[in-house]
């Protein structure tokens, strides 16, 4: 560890070094030096992005191009480079190693604890599209290839419905039912894309609450975080993935299904902090399938957990021997609600848009 923290350019020797934070991806540590400055330092897992320079690339270029418009230190991540000038270091075992600025006086939540802090991380997401409005998406890498495209996911459901591999599938029949139901719209964002009527964007890709640093005083949005799925696609879905994760009633995995419900009022929350910020730069197309994000983001977890259900878990840690099944039939209970609540949901971004 001593030797990877003297190959970058840190200010002061480092005399602490402690793993930090709850990431499942990345080892994460905090750093002191002996000067007091604090820096994160993170092992990159290179077994789930093959290719960390390519992922490095994205990251430096994003967060160069917001530090040119924002002159904050805390609204931004800031990369320390390397001695050799990288914006990583590769160690004696091929592992690669980066360290961030510490946002001072930040803080990150695991769950929405008030509207008020649903509505800062909206803020935080809407600033970061604005800011990067006229990014040009398509020179980024694809740090995971098909992350969002739903059809590449649907094809992956199939063949393990066919294989059938552990004998789930007849244990599973209402789901499979439910997701090849709903296959022909979970597959429309793409083709609207694909047919030039979306604009492709640079998105995070994992808009949850806790990749928003707030204020911990005031709990007023800092900066946006974790920036490893950092790729071209679409506003619709970043706005999707946000609302399946905070404005769900129930946790992720919930097995009494009567919890689960989309709650409008965290919707509209989310959505009036989203679209105040961004609402202006996204065409009306744009703004009118931030609905559909929600829906499609459900259904496209609902369809991936399914499918490792099938596969026999292979990919999702599990806890119990149906856990992906809970989670999956969490997914599409959430999905059944917004299909109840759908006028209710366009109606709110109507009110709210700006386009």
């Amino acid at each position: 560890m001593l030797k990877v923290l003297q190959s970058f350019h840190l200010d002061g020797k480092a005399v602490d070094c402690v793993r930090y934070g709850n990431g499942h991806i990345n080892q994460t540590y905090l750093v002191t030096t002996d000067v007091g400055h604090r820096y994160i330092l993170q092992r990159i897992n290179r077994h789930v992005f093959a290719d960390v320079p390519a992922l490095m690339e994205n990251i430096h270029a994003v967060s160069q191009y917001l530090a040119r418009q924002d002159a904050d230190p805390r609204h931004v991540l800031t990369l320390v480079p390397a001695l050799d000038g990288r914006p990583y270091c590769v160690d004696d075992e091929g592992e690669y190693w980066r360290i961030y600025e510490f946002v001072t006086g930040g803080i990150s939540l695991e769950s929405v604890s008030s509207p008020e802090d649903f509505y800062q991380s909206a803020i935080a997401f809407g600033r970061f599209q604005t800011m990067l409005a006229d990014f040009p998406a398509e020179t980024l890498h694809e740090t995971i290839a098909h992350f969002h495209d739903t059809p590449v996911r649907y094809q992956a459901f199939h063949a393990a419905v066919r294989a059938d591999a552990t004998g789930r599938r007849r244990g599973a029949e209402p789901e499979i039912a439910f997701m090849l139901a709903h296959e022909e719209e979970a597959s429309g964002m793409v083709r609207m894309l694909a047919a030039g009527d979306l604009p492709l964007r640079v998105t995070h890709n994992d808009t949850k609450l806790n990749n928003v640093i707030l204020d911990v005083k005031d709990h007023t949005a800092l900066c946006v975080i974790d920036l490893d799925t950092v790729m071209p696609g679409l506003v619709a879905n970043d706005f999707g993935d946000s609302i399946r994760f905070g404005a769900n009633t129930a946790v992720e995995d919930e097995k009494d299904l009567g919890k689960v419900s989309l709650s409008l009022p965290l919707y509209e929350t989310y959505a009036r902090g989203f679209l105040e910020v961004c609402g202006a730069r996204l065409t009306r197309l744009e703004t009118e399938t931030l609905p559909m994000g929600a829906k499609l983001m459900t259904l496209e977890n609902a369809v991936r957990f399914l499918t490792d259900y099938l596969q026999g878990d292979i990919y999702y840690s599990i806890a119990r021997p149906e856990h992906n099944l809970d989670r999956t039939r969490t997914q599409i209970a959430l999905v059944k609600d917004m299909e109840r609540k759908w006028d209710r949901m366009n109606a709110i971004i109507a009110a709210y848009s700006r386009t």
